[in-house]
């Protein structure tokens, strides 16, 4: 408790930890509920990662850093052999499911559009993350719910994020490993590598050749790294800062639409899991790069745009 007691730690950061916390214990339930499931044919590779997951997202602020990271190895381990997996699903019937549409209809976008709108207001108008406005949001989303069918109970949304952190499985990793990655290859320094690459073969003063280098960059760095804000770090270094805003180029202009063409790179890469996968899973659907192949042609159309965009109003 000296945590949230302690005057010299933001507001901010205190309810932070409290959403983390919140979500680590979710994550346990999720373990412990596998573990007990017989029909879940890798039911104990499953509690060792969901509960390795929960227990470093709820209590890693208070756990030695050597624990945490014995906890993450551990927790890849049933991935990398692929010991988890869903076990029995509690889904309602589709009957139910059209019932419960025509009696509610579209006031069912409600709840989502409130969670997207404290986040905005929490961004914009305060100085507590807007994570912690996504989870007011969720909150009321839930309350909403329980507005519209008395059939919503506290324990069904329990165990309907069980049901779809089962469905996403590892996946719903990714986003974190891979910021994680960018502040890795910042910190070794991959960016003044690729910055001595491009160099060599970006022409002195020519602008417009260095920001279709970079443009192109973040589109196949961001598809290596599947996040767009780890890949912005590394090819602004090497590639932006040199060969583009070293010469006058507006770094408002630049930093903007450089990320959008790193955008473009999500719509093209399964690492962008939670983007081109998790509805692949959710939606059952049977081709496994279904997503990104429908993606892939508005992809580089936007790509090229972005690029003539970024050229014009540098």
């Amino acid at each position: 408790m000296m945590f949230f007691a302690d005057p010299a730690i933001s507001l901010s950061d205190k309810l932070l930890e409290c959403v983390y916390i919140l979500i680590g214990l979710i994550t346990i339930y999720a373990g412990l509920k596998n573990l007990f499931d017989r029909e879940n044919p890798s039911r104990f590779g499953t509690f060792v990662f969901w509960t390795s997951f929960g227990v470093v997202c709820a209590f890693g602020h208070w756990l030695p850093a050597r624990v945490s990271g014995a906890l993450v190895v551990l927790m890849i381990l049933p991935a990398i052999f692929r010991r988890v997996n869903k076990g029995r699903q509690d889904a309602p019937a589709k009957e139910y499911t059209h019932s419960q549409f025509q009696k509610i209809g579209m006031k069912i976008f409600l709840p989502a559009l409130t969670m997207g709108v404290f986040s905005l207001l929490f961004a914009l108008f305060t100085d507590i993350s807007a994570l912690v406005g996504v989870a007011l949001g969720v909150l009321l989303s839930v309350i909403l719910l329980m507005c519209y069918s008395r059939d919503n109970k506290p324990v069904t949304f329990l165990k309907d994020s069980e049901r779809l952190l089962s469905m996403m499985g590892p996946l719903c990793m990714l986003p974190q490993l891979l910021g994680a990655l960018g502040g890795v290859f910042t910190a070794a320094g991959v960016g003044d590598i690729i910055g001595r690459l491009v160099s060599a073969v970006v022409p002195e003063g020519n602008v417009t050749v260095g920001i279709i280098v970079f443009a192109v960059g973040m589109a196949l760095f961001t598809a290596i790294m599947g996040n767009a804000f780890g890949a912005i770090t590394v090819m602004t270094i090497g590639v932006g800062a040199p060969c583009v805003l070293a010469y006058g180029a507006d770094p408002v202009v630049v930093g903007m639409v450089a990320l959008t063409c790193g955008y473009c790179g999500t719509l093209l890469t399964p690492m962008a899991a939670n983007f081109n996968i998790v509805p692949v899973a959710v939606l059952d659907m049977k081709d496994r790069f279904g997503v990104i192949k429908k993606q892939a042609p508005v992809a580089v159309i936007m790509l090229a745009v972005q690029i003539v965009y970024m050229i014009v109003l540098h």
